[in-house]
């Protein structure tokens, strides 16, 4: 909500205005309504729902449409300038041929330096190409035609940097499945691969790409290199100055959109360093877009990983009840892609243990079923071991018994093939469930607390969603409360 109103409050009277009418027109008065509740009058969230008559998840669905109706508004407007010099390029034959050579030059001139100062390389081509034509007789024809080659070849490198951009971010999301040694050098690889690319041009659109994946990968894949390599730009210095690039470059559609991932960036970066105060501002700028960065950005980054973020940071304030409540309203507009195998996972695991921790175990094990049947896992066994002792212990809180055993036995069987050194944290987990739904009732808390104190402090390369179960007194007392 924050971004929110800082955002409606910094808007001139004319785009207010501009974006007040047009909420009107369209009969969103509810959306107009909350538009001027938070620019002109100082209510709490509370008094505004109680105004509107909505309740909390309504709420949350027309801050997400007022705020997606405010940035449609503002993409407009900064698209304009933009569309005038596509208009005027798209145009350049009709320049050539209706006008005199020297009007033509100077046109074509004006509209290069244009160009260069949106950096639209592409079109810079179409321009240069038709200023060597001019020049055919002219000694300026052999530097028209090296700028020309130049941009061709930039255009391309371009190209292949966000190829390399977008297959980099799959390749990461099928690693958190794996762990596997691999994967990660392949990761390495691309990354080096994006940084030769980067390094034949000095060009502010490559720097921010590679910075999109050297950010993170220095974050999730090599963790100690920002530790160990004095030669490495530290990522605040990073950070800064992708911002000065971003706000050099303010009418530029791709920059404009790519701030959702360097305050994604930022907010992972700070909850690396476990500052939490600064996280916590870039979390609620997050938070507030995260359909549309799960839906639009994973070809710049590895959205699902707010997704972890998210629960963790609910986790360790104590606040994980009120998750259910909240998700309800905030993918009421999200489709997951289910052949995006690792978001899809992911977004089921979360919605599963948001139902977990209040209590849904029916809804929880919905969501985990679904998922197993719906998806392909062989590749993955230590992710689809987790699944099953994920869904066990939803059946251990049901007392469903048969479904319980089958998955645990399963779950004994999987492991001894993949070797108890990888699994300590499942061994350790299993027993705790076995013990809960024994039929032995004497000291059950006592037995799975000895256990949790002796709980190995595992970190795992790849995405284990069973360390996201809180294993405090709560946790001990939902599985020896169905004994009662």
């Amino acid at each position: 909500m924050a971004k929110l109103k800082n955002i409606i409050k910094q808007l001139s009277n004319r785009d207010f205005q501009a974006i007040h009418d047009s909420l009107i027109d369209s009969s969103a008065d509810k959306s107009a309504y909350l538009l001027k509740a938070i620019r002109e009058r100082q209510l709490s969230d509370t008094k505004i729902m109680q105004e509107l008559g909505v309740n909390t998840n309504a709420y949350y669905t027309l801050r997400s449409r007022l705020n997606q109706k405010i940035e449609e508004h503002l993409l407009q407007q900064m698209e304009s300038p933009r569309t005038d010099i596509l208009k005027k390029v798209a145009n350049i034959n009709e320049i050539i041929f209706t006008k005199k050579r020297a009007i033509a030059v100077a046109t074509l001139k004006k509209l290069e330096k244009e160009l260069l100062d949106y950096d639209l390389s592409n079109e810079l081509t179409i321009v240069y190409k038709s200023l060597k034509k001019l020049h055919i007789n002219s000694p300026e024809h052999f530097s028209y035609s090296q700028l020309y080659n130049k941009h061709v070849a930039y255009t391309l490198a371009v190209d292949k940097a966000e190829d390399i951009l977008a297959e980099y971010f799959k390749k990461y999301g099928y690693y958190t499945l794996s762990g596997d040694e691999t994967d990660k050098l392949e990761l390495t690889l691309l990354l080096k691969e994006l940084r030769n690319v980067k390094d034949l041009y000095e060009s502010h659109r490559l720097y921010v790409y590679h910075s999109c994946v050297t950010i993170f990968h220095r974050l999730f894949v090599d963790e100690e290199d920002d530790n160990l390599d004095d030669d490495l730009e530290p990522i605040e210095d990073i950070l800064d100055k992708v911002q000065e690039i971003f706000d050099s470059y303010e009418l530029d559609s791709i920059y404009y959109h790519l701030n959702l991932v360097f305050e994604f960036l930022k907010l992972e970066y700070y909850n690396h360093h476990k500052i939490y105060r600064k996280a916590e501002k870039f979390y609620e700028e997050v938070n507030d877009a995260v359909d549309n960065l799960l839906t639009n950005y994973a070809l710049y980054t590895y959205p699902a990983q707010f997704l972890v973020t998210k629960m963790e940071r609910h986790l360790r304030l104590g606040t994980e009840k009120e998750i259910y409540d909240e998700v309800e309203g905030m993918f009421q507009d999200f489709e997951v892609d289910k052949e995006d195998l690792p978001t899809f996972l992911t977004f089921s695991i979360f919605r599963a243990l948001s139902c977990y921790y209040v209590g849904n175990y029916e809804e929880a094990s919905k969501w985990l079923n679904g998922l197993m049947n719906e998806t392909a896992l062989k590749k993955y066994p230590y992710m689809l071991v987790e699944l099953k002792v994920l869904l066990a212990l939803q059946y251990c809180l049901l007392s469903d018994y048969d479904l319980f055993n089958q998955l645990i036995n399963s779950v004994q069987r999987q492991v001894r093939l993949l070797g108890k050194e990888k699994c300590e944290h499942i061994i350790q987990l299993t027993k705790i469930l076995k013990i809960a739904i024994s039929e032995i009732k004497k000291n059950k808390p006592e037995k799975i607390k000895a256990i949790i104190d002796k709980f190995p402090r595992t970190k795992t390369t790849y995405f284990a969603p069973t360390l996201l179960i809180k294993k405090n007194e709560e946790f001990i007392t939902r599985l020896c409360s169905r004994d009662k």
